[in-house]
């Protein structure tokens, strides 16, 4: 018995899909090819076009994939939190359509978390497409920091499932994962694996493209979840602003 291997715990992996061709296979296959092998994928298709669902139904007879198709368009938020009910994993990882994991992601961090304990972890990451850079958020995040400097990329976090709760994302058009990453960070902190581990598409014609429009539905997001002041809400937005173009420069404006 002593010699018996301890069994390796499972992580579902969350990807929201919507007209992704000509990117989400690359997505797939880099989460396929990990070093480590016991996870479940959960795609949730939010009535995209013709052309992207032959892409995702190219990995419908992998067992470990689960494919599910909207009806409607929802939103990315939606999606997530119908796959977060379909998991029950005791880790969570997300990934989005355009981005890429290296091999050894979901290895090396959970093997970070569990010789931690953390509950909550993201790394280091890599943009490319319309511009390459090398992201190094900070090194820890509470929740006030968070709200002033949100340099934790989805794409790059693992997450416990017992701090969840009944944390979700919001419905909004875009930044639904802004607050919940703020639920999580009320509860825990979250610390930084510092090794880019995550490959972050940055696109001309993505919704995330708009820093304004980014801004104008963080300010929202502030006033109806986080209950923040006219103040609080200006120097939260401030901050973002300030860290974002230390990101990504001028021309992400």
């Amino acid at each position: 018995m002593a010699n018996k291997k301890k069994k390796k715990k499972t992580v579902d992996i969350i990807l929201p899909n919507y007209n992704s061709f000509p990117f989400v296979e690359e997505t797939i296959k880099s989460i396929i090819n990990q070093t480590y092998n016991n996870w479940r994928l959960y795609i949730v298709d939010d009535c995209s076009n013709k052309q992207t669902l032959k892409s995702i139904k190219k990995f419908s007879k992998n067992k470990k994939i689960k494919i599910y198709l909207l009806k409607k368009n929802y939103g990315a938020g939606y999606c997530r939190n119908y796959a977060l009910k379909k998991s029950n994993s005791p880790y969570i990882a997300f990934i989005d359509s355009d981005d890429l994991w290296k091999k050894d992601k979901l290895e090396t961090q959970l093997r970070f978390m569990e010789n931690n304990n953390y509950l909550f972890t993201y790394t280091s990451y890599e943009t490319f497409g319309k511009k390459i850079k090398y992201v190094k958020p900070p090194l820890e995040y509470d929740y006030k920091k968070f709200i002033h400097n949100t340099s934790i990329c989805t794409s790059t976090m693992l997450i416990r499932r017992d701090i969840l709760n009944k944390a979700k994302f919001t419905d909004t058009k875009i930044c639904e994962d802004y607050f919940f990453k703020c639920e999580i960070l009320r509860r825990c902190n979250a610390y930084c694996l510092d090794d880019y581990l995550t490959k972050y598409r940055l696109r001309n014609n993505s919704l995330q493209s708009n820093s304004f429009r980014n801004f104008y539905w963080i300010w929202k997001i502030n006033r109806q979840f986080n209950k923040l002041n006219i103040f609080q809400n200006f120097l939260s937005l401030a901050f973002i602003s300030l860290n974002s173009l230390a990101k990504y420069g001028l021309k992400s404006f």
